[in-house]
């Protein structure tokens, strides 16, 4: 690719992703990103990312090798001590990601993951996210053994690194700090406390009533069979 169409690619790059940290990424017209990052072909943003999606996948790749790279070392250091830990693997969820404070390209990174992770769409993750050599594919495998089954029935690996990132957006809103040591201890303690929380008796029961609700050949939906229960 000629350098003057990769300079073209990183300047519309930089700009999305800062246009998307603050703004939002639906929020931000395309033509609006073209404008800003000095593009004079207006159709560059189509043929270097085909589309918005290809774009803010472009952006979030900017960072996930870094972070995919942090996270294995952690996973190894992790499987050397051949110990259950689930605070470890907090660390190993939350200090690569923390690692993206330090800088206003990797808060803004933060900042649109939260968003992506609130609406969550395939389409928009980077590419080789979630396969099998992916870091958090390799972190799933490990923490699933360690968690009661009814929490991974009720996706808490998902709901841990979806808290994760909000409150790492929500620091990296309010600009960068001196120190984010204590910040980033807190939250591994709070990612480690919601991996451990066992679901109560009630929501054991609504789960397994929804289950039920669910089962091929059942009649009616779930609103039915409630109002059906209360006319008994």
């Amino acid at each position: 690719m000629p350098s003057r169409a990769l300079d073209t690619r990183d300047r519309l790059i930089a700009t999305a992703e800062e246009l998307f940290a603050a703004q939002g990424v639906e929020a931000v017209s395309l033509r609006q990103i073209v404008r800003a990052a000095g593009a004079k072909n207006a159709t560059a943003l189509q043929y270097h990312f085909g589309d918005r999606a290809g774009l803010v996948r472009s952006v979030l790749e900017r960072h996930h090798l870094d972070v995919d790279t942090r996270r294995h070392a952690l996973l190894d250091a992790y499987e050397s001590e051949g110990k259950d830990d689930l605070r470890g693997l907090a660390v190993a969820l939350v200090q690569p990601l923390a690692s993206k404070l330090a800088d206003e390209s990797g808060r803004a990174y933060l900042q649109i993951m939260a968003e992506v992770m609130n609406r969550p769409q395939q389409a928009l993750y980077p590419a080789g996210l979630d396969g099998p050599d992916d870091s958090m594919f390799r972190w799933r495998a490990l923490v699933a053994p360690l968690l009661d089954e009814e929490a991974l029935r009720l996706h808490r690996r998902f709901v841990v690194l979806r808290f994760a990132f909000v409150e790492l957006a929500r620091r990296a809103d309010s600009g960068r700090h001196a120190d984010d040591r204590l910040f980033t201890s807190h939250l591994v303690d709070l990612v480690t406390a919601l991996l451990e929380a066992r679901p109560s008796p009630q929501t054991r029961r609504l789960s397994a009533e929804r289950d039920a609700a669910r089962k091929p050949g059942r009649s009616g939906s779930s609103a039915e069979i409630t109002s059906a229960r209360g006319r008994r």
